[in-house]
């Protein structure tokens, strides 16, 4: 018979409630948001998301009782499907929004891209926990890792989507780093990297992508084209002040002024409500969460664990971060959507894949501490 604390099981008492708290609260602010986007209405958004965020919460919490050592041995073979599923994009992916970025199954529309965030944190973890730790220095440490992340970012990059490209990158690289790779090699690898941007912009992005870029270093150069997402941006975020203007009393979304007011630029659309202070407890919100990824991180027995709790942790960082930084003007637009706000089930999925494993190893953790 299951112990019990009070009336409730044991299982359920160990969660992580604080965090599942505040994930309840970011999910349903996002709710919100989406509900005003929609004009005061629960279609097409709101509901259905509200479905989503339930099923995968629910699904986290069922992952947070796997074994890390499962989550080990998975950790390749859910990197290869995942590799393969991006070749049968590129092959037969359907195409939306000017990408060919889905599989489509019919009872469910995948983005692999989106998954491959986790993933590939889970396969260098792996390749590192693998590893001796006295080789991590070596070049035989980081050409094979270099390979792991360079192939499906370049996948990614020909759907085209810039911006899961880099948050591939991104984690990868984190796991790389935290794992000892000397830090002259990243020194180094940003330094080409500098070196390369221009060639990059010129001959390897999509001509959207560069005049993404070229905007984000002069946004008053087309205000009326590329530049008009990022300024409808800023006058929505600007008019919301300190306090924002009112629960369904925006605007620029309203009025269809903010594209994708729903999505990408859901942050706008809040802060234009919600003002300066509903953004900053968002983030602290997003902070909270990154505050204890890091803790489970530092807890963690085990260099697998601690390499993915933190890589993971990483991600979401990354993921808030930059969906933040672009809808402000303060990065190019990438099309990062911000998790929990922002309509879409592929974000809302990883996130909670996130959160799952986060929970799996802190359990794990305890397991350890008790036994």
């Amino acid at each position: 018979m299951a112990t019990r604390y009070g009336m409730i099981p044991r299982p359920i008492a160990q969660l992580p409630w604080r965090i599942i708290l505040f994930v309840l609260a970011i999910g349903g602010f996002g709710l919100t948001v989406l509900y005003s986007a929609a004009g005061g209405h629960v279609f097409p958004w709101a509901l259905v998301q509200g479905i989503r965020f339930l099923v995968f919460l629910a699904a986290a919490v069922m992952l947070s009782r796997v074994p890390e050592r499962v989550i080990a041995m998975a950790a390749w073979p859910a990197y290869l499907a995942l590799v393969v599923m991006l070749v049968l994009v590129e092959l037969i992916g359907a195409v939306r929004g000017g990408g060919q970025r889905w599989l489509d199954f019919g009872f469910i529309r995948l983005q692999p891209s989106e998954l491959m965030k986790v993933a590939i944190v889970l396969a260098t973890a792996r390749f590192y926990d693998l590893l001796p730790p006295n080789e991590t220095r070596r070049f035989g440490a980081i050409w094979p890792a270099a390979i792991l992340i360079g192939i499906p970012a370049a996948l990614v990059m020909k759907q085209p989507d810039l911006g899961t490209a880099l948050m591939i990158c991104a984690g990868g690289a984190t796991v790389m780093f935290l794992a000892g790779v000397p830090l002259r090699l990243f020194v180094g690898g940003a330094t080409a990297l500098a070196v390369a941007v221009p060639l990059a912009i010129n001959y390897l992005l999509h001509e959207y992508q560069r005049n993404r870029i070229l905007v984000f270093l002069n946004p008053e150069s087309d205000p009326l084209g590329t530049g008009y997402h990022i300024s409808q941006s800023k006058i929505a975020i600007g008019s919301g002040g300190l306090w924002g203007k009112g629960f369904l009393k925006g605007t620029q979304s309203h009025l269809d002024y903010l594209p994708e007011g729903h999505t990408d630029f859901a942050l706008a659309t809040m802060m234009e409500e919600w003002g300066l202070i509903g953004g900053l407890l968002l983030i602290l919100a997003f902070f909270v969460i990154v505050q204890w990824g890091i803790s489970v991180a530092m807890r963690a027995q085990s260099r697998f664990a601690k390499l993915t709790a933190a890589g993971l942790t990483a991600t979401i960082f990354y993921y808030f971060s930059i969906n933040m930084a672009m809808v402000m003007g303060l990065a190019p637009v990438v099309g990062v959507p911000l998790p929990l706000i922002s309509w879409g089930g592929s974000s809302v999925m990883t996130f909670m894949l996130c959160l799952g494993i986060l929970m799996a190893i802190e359990r794990q953790n305890r397991l350890i501490v008790r036994f």
